[in-house]
């Protein structure tokens, strides 16, 4: 499964899929932000596979995907994921595109921060959350690292920035991996 999910990443890595970073670079970028943040392995691990449910639609659909339609790429990454990893790699991501919808509710600022393409996919993926969206949602088990999750997925789109191979986190999801 390991090899399956890198071999995603060399295939359809280098798509940009609405964002000025290929898919591998903001991937790469948000595990070091987890990591940087202290996170735990599988925090850091669900940080580098949140999106990998966008590499299998572009996989799927032959590179032609309709960015203009949600493709709900956190359950597919969580099925897909599953296989291999438990909730504490699953769960985080399963939320992240709520956590974006809860922090735009919650926080004034957050808004402000979202790249063209993650201000584009907020309205097909709902919109800004109400207030009873909001009470929900910090009900849920773990939303606390899906918010983090969420954070470093937009501060994870910088251009030309130097970041460790992806093979790096190999050994981390064959640490924490179902099937070791």
């Amino acid at each position: 499964m390991i090899n399956e999910i890198a071999n995603l990443f060399t295939t359809w890595g280098t798509q940009k899929y609405d964002e000025c970073v290929s898919q591998l670079e903001h991937a790469v970028q948000c595990a070091v932000l987890a990591q940087e943040a202290g996170s735990t392995d599988e925090l850091v691990i669900a940080a580098l596979l949140h999106d990998v449910g966008h590499l299998l639609a572009l996989e799927s659909k032959a590179g032609n995907v309709n960015i203009s339609v949600n493709d709900k790429h956190e359950s597919t990454a969580v099925k897909y994921l599953a296989k291999s990893f438990g909730p504490r790699v699953t769960a985080p991501i399963a939320l992240h595109v709520e956590a974006k919808r809860y922090l735009c509710a919650v926080e004034a600022d957050y808004f402000s921060t979202l790249s063209a393409g993650s201000i584009r996919s907020l309205e097909i993926q709902g919109g800004i959350m109400n207030d009873d969206e909001v009470k929900r949602f910090e009900s849920l088990p773990g939303f606390s690292d899906a918010v983090s999750l969420r954070r470093w997925d937009e501060g994870a789109k910088l251009l030309n920035h130097v970041s460790p191979e992806f093979s790096t986190f190999v050994p981390i999801m064959e640490r924490i991996s179902l099937a070791s």
